[in-house]
């Protein structure tokens, strides 16, 4: 939609119209009654002075009440048509009162037919000529039949004010369409202009990076929602507020800029409970002292840098795996033959348990990535998280050796109802118990790992804990990014597949610190009928 005040110029432009027209009318009358009431009226020849008397006065009154009735415009066409019809019998009278003024008179009402083409329809202007027109012939006829002396003006005279009449009503018509055209299409564009505007102005309040527009004396002239969130509560008035106030290194940062040197590339941090930003600069316009900052949020762009490192992880580990598998394979099998050998020493078999310890490591990375890889779709099943649970313990003990440490199954008296996918569950359960039993040790003691089910109203849980030392809080905000790893031998992925994996099976995993020390991470499954409630 337009602004307001656009709007009301616009539908302003009738009334200004009708009020000039009835202030035309005003003159006109004004200067009938002159030629009536002043000496002047001798000048221009015989004169009937009674009806020049009654028709001044009778017009002034008249245009006087059109004057005061043209303030609303939506009499617009009535008032017009009377009007008109009064100025075409207020002329043919004071011509034939004032007969030597005549063709002055005729003139002055050229004004009002096409002003009345312009203000009407077609019909109805045309109608306006016409009747001006028939009003000049019936008073030169009437000026003829009531006088025996000569005519009071030649007829050709008479013919070029009717032709000029009927003329101007065509001619008037057209002006007026095109104006009228020309004042649709510019409020229409005006409307599309506007609603530009806003859209523009939403999008820059709503846009996630923040935008700032600084003058040449470090004054803030705008700010979007986004940079006033990032500057926080130092974020100043939009209207003046000066930038060195609220973010001293950004002002600085910018001055360097503009001094011609190059812009400082590294993140800056504005306030400590604020995320971290990179500040970018620009020219608003070349010959202009203004400037616009922009303060991209660089969590987020670290974020599309991860997206991007994953997709073209994923990618490359397609092809790479097969190429790792292989020599791997023959690595492995090649230690078990030596480890048959009998005539190998206690440090030789100690080697071969290295290469195969290190066989396994790289095997897990191959499988981490191959796992980020693949990112199949979940294909969610009923399951009995007990029996479930149980089992993946059961197998879990049979196929890796745990030597001293241990796992263990908490499960309920009841089933436990689920709704997941089990190869999603077993990878998550694998991926959470393997870093319990790396991880979750104390010094010079056993890992002590429990597997717990329960159920919390419609969704169920499971619970992968240890007794170790726990995970700091500073790294416990970043453990599912990808790539986080505190240890020199990991790769950071394990716990990020394991979220993504729960994500895909709409559940969620979380590491909640157990008030007794250690680490839990808990993963919360919608029940059988957790997803019809969603």
């Amino acid at each position: 939609m337009p602004h307001p005040s656009l709007i009301d110029r616009i539908e302003s432009i009738p009334r200004r119209e009708l009020h000039a027209f009835g202030l035309y009318r005003v003159l006109e009358a004004g200067l009938i009654a002159a030629l009536a009431f002043s000496p002047l009226r001798d000048l221009a020849g015989p004169v009937d002075a009674p009806l020049a008397y009654a028709v001044a006065a009778g017009y002034i009154v008249a245009a006087g009440v059109l004057l005061v009735l043209g303030r609303d415009e939506r009499w617009l066409a009535p008032l017009v048509l009377t009007g008109s019809c009064i100025d075409i019998l207020a002329a043919a009278l004071a011509t034939h009162a004032l007969p030597g003024v005549g063709a002055g008179i005729a003139m002055m009402l050229l004004f009002n037919v096409a002003a009345a083409a312009m203000l009407l329809r077609l019909r109805q202007g045309l109608a306006v000529a016409v009747l001006a027109s028939l009003a000049l012939v019936g008073e030169y006829a009437w000026s003829v039949l009531g006088s025996d002396g000569p005519p009071p003006r030649p007829l050709a005279e008479l013919t070029m004010f009717v032709t000029s009449y009927l003329a101007l009503g065509w001619l008037g018509h057209q002006i007026g369409q095109r104006a009228r055209a020309s004042l649709q299409l510019a409020a229409t564009r005006s409307a599309q202009v506007a609603n530009l505007v806003e859209i523009n102005e939403l999008i820059i309040r709503r846009m996630r990076t923040g935008v700032l527009v600084v003058d040449g004396d470090n004054r803030i002239t705008l700010a979007n929602e986004a940079a006033l969130m990032l500057l926080g509560d130092a974020a100043p008035d939009p209207d003046g507020g000066r930038l060195a106030s609220a973010a001293p290194e950004l002002a600085r940062r910018l001055q360097r800029w503009r001094e011609g040197g190059e812009a400082d590339a590294g993140p800056l941090q504005l306030r400590p409970d604020q995320p971290e930003i990179q500040p970018r600069f620009a020219r608003l316009l070349a010959d202009s002292d203004l400037a616009l900052v922009f303060l991209d949020d660089a969590t987020v762009v670290s974020r599309r840098a991860e997206s991007l490192t994953l997709a073209a992880m994923g990618r490359f580990s397609a092809s790479l795996a097969h190429e790792i598998r292989n020599p791997l394979a023959a690595i492995s099998y090649a230690v078990q033959l030596l480890q048959e050998s009998r005539g190998m020493d206690e440090g030789d078999r100690r080697l071969l348990q290295i290469i195969h310890q290190q066989c396994l490591r790289t095997n897990g990375i191959v499988e981490n990535v191959l796992g980020l890889a693949r990112r199949e779709r979940a294909k969610p099943e009923h399951v009995d998280l007990r029996a479930f649970v149980r089992r993946f313990v059961d197998d879990y003990r049979g196929t890796l050796p745990l030597e001293t440490d241990t796992v263990e199954a908490a499960l309920p008296d009841t089933p436990v109802p689920a709704l997941v996918d089990p190869a999603h569950l077993q990878q998550i359960l694998t991926a959470l118990v393997q870093n319990a039993l790396r991880y979750g040790r104390l010094p010079d003691e056993p890992a002590r790992v429990r597997v717990q089910v329960a159920s919390e109203g419609r969704n169920a849980v499971v619970e992968v804990l240890d007794h170790g030392p726990g995970i700091p809080e500073a790294a416990a905000a970043q453990l599912f990014r990808p790539f986080f790893t505190t240890s020199e031998h990991g790769t950071g992925l394990g716990l990020y597949i394991a979220g993504e994996l729960a994500r895909a099976n709409q559940a969620t995993l979380h590491h909640v610190p157990p008030p007794g020390g250690g680490a839990c991470f808990r993963i919360t499954l919608p029940g059988p009928m957790g997803m019809l409630a969603v």
